[in-house]
């Protein structure tokens, strides 16, 4: 196939919305909303545009946009260099043939920009396991971690992925546990295209279907509370700030450190906006991008709380919070199920549980959050991580040296 011939500038968010709409899957942190959630980083939308006549083996016709990033400039101290961050990005053709012809404009544009260097979270899956296979891990004392187990399927675009980045001299970066240095390089989702509720309720495992049973059974009752286009109302602001009281005492008892309320305030401004995915909806289907708070009560007790998030036919179970008090009515069980639920009403392609570890050495503590996960009855899924590219070897050099010694 000839090599596409692709030019990088900077777009509108109209643009970028607009071709981020004809996508099925896109991540939501590669919209212009997540800019503004992330505003103590500058912000750029750009897009790759055909640059030579419409013939086999181009992307698109002349001057179309045929690909999209939102870049995350951070700036290092005292001077005017900044590291140019893509987090699960870009958006392009990561089954071409050339990625060097798609990756070499856009190192360019960053460079003149002031990058010094620029680090990518490339949206490829790499290998696959099923929930069974999972189990068994966990099961098996010889084994410690889910890179020992045979996957059930190989991605060749993730194999081809790593090969090429190698070779256009892209770094791989540490990843520990499974968690890269910025987004989880290991996921654990739900695939649900053409599935139906049944279908996928029978293939959770026994205790989830008991556990789903027994909070409906308790009178467990799952509502939405800040919904899109309503984020300036009182019953919005009493429900985050519920949300966040539940949120701050799950940090508390599970030791990480959480995020402010008013950081949550500005996600759900940003992305309940009505220009945030204007142009990614239709009057009928809604086939953009939303975000929901869901609130899980018992008698009255707020027992689990969640944030929900969709672009086109990909959903994302983004934050959770959930009470010491009542676990045995289940309600983290029950509040799962229902944006489950939703996002199979929604026509949605898969259900996002996002970040795992690799570890899977049942006496690691963090095999508990890979069990409740594994219960959904979905698959385990490895990206091919996130990658920097030096673009002044020097001052890349000093910011990889500062980063290792602060991790």
């Amino acid at each position: 196939m000839t090599s596409p011939a692709l030019t990088v500038r900077t777009i509108t968010a109209e643009e970028h919305l607009s071709f981020i709409a004809a996508q099925r899957s896109a991540s939501f942190l590669q919209t212009p909303a997540w800019a503004k959630v992330k505003s103590e980083w500058r912000a750029e939308s750009i897009g790759w545009v055909s640059t030579a006549p419409d013939h086999p083996g181009t992307p698109g016709q002349q001057g179309q946009i045929v690909g999209v990033a939102l870049v995350l400039y951070r700036q290092l101290p005292k001077i005017r260099r900044f590291l140019a961050y893509l987090p699960e990005g870009p958006v392009i053709d990561w089954d071409a043939d050339d990625l060097g012809a798609w990756l070499a404009p856009m190192a360019a544009h960053l460079k003149a920009k002031g990058a010094f260097g620029i680090r990518i979270g490339p949206p490829v899956i790499n290998r696959r396991w099923t929930a069974a296979q999972v189990k068994d891990g966990i099961a098996d004392p010889a084994v410690r971690s889910l890179t020992t187990l045979p996957p059930a399927e190989r991605s060749q675009t993730g194999a081809m992925v790593v090969s090429e980045l190698t070779e256009l001299g892209w770094r791989p970066q540490s990843v520990e546990g499974g968690f890269a240095a910025g987004q989880p390089q290991f996921n654990f989702q739900i695939p649900l295209t053409g599935r139906t509720e049944d279908e996928v309720l029978k293939g959770m495992n026994q205790l989830w279907r008991r556990n789903i049973k027994k909070a409906d059974k308790a009178g467990v009752v799952v509502t939405q509370g800040a919904m899109p286009g309503a984020s300036t109302s009182s019953t919005t602001e009493a429900d985050l700030a519920a949300f966040h009281k539940l949120y701050a005492h799950t940090a508390e008892r599970d030791h990480f450190t959480p995020r402010p309320l008013s950081y949550f305030k500005t996600m759900f401004s940003a992305f309940s906006a009505s220009s945030a995915f204007s142009a990614l909806r239709t009057e009928d289907a809604d086939p953009g991008g939303r975000i929901r708070l869901y609130l899980a009560h018992h008698e009255g007790d707020l027992v689990a709380s969640t944030i929900w998030i969709r672009v086109g036919g990909h959903t994302w179970y983004s934050y959770g919070a959930s009470s010491t008090e009542k676990r045995d009515v289940r309600g983290s069980n029950a509040i799962q199920w229902q944006m489950i639920r939703d996002s199979i009403a929604l026509g949605a392609d898969v259900y996002d549980l996002r970040g795992i570890t690799d570890t899977i050495d049942s006496e690691d503590p963090h095999v508990g959050l890979i069990q409740f996960k594994v219960g959904t009855g979905g698959e385990a899924v490895e990206y091919v991580g996130e990658w920097d590219l030096p673009l002044n070897r020097v001052i890349y050099k000093a910011f990889d040296l500062y980063m290792r010694r602060r991790s």
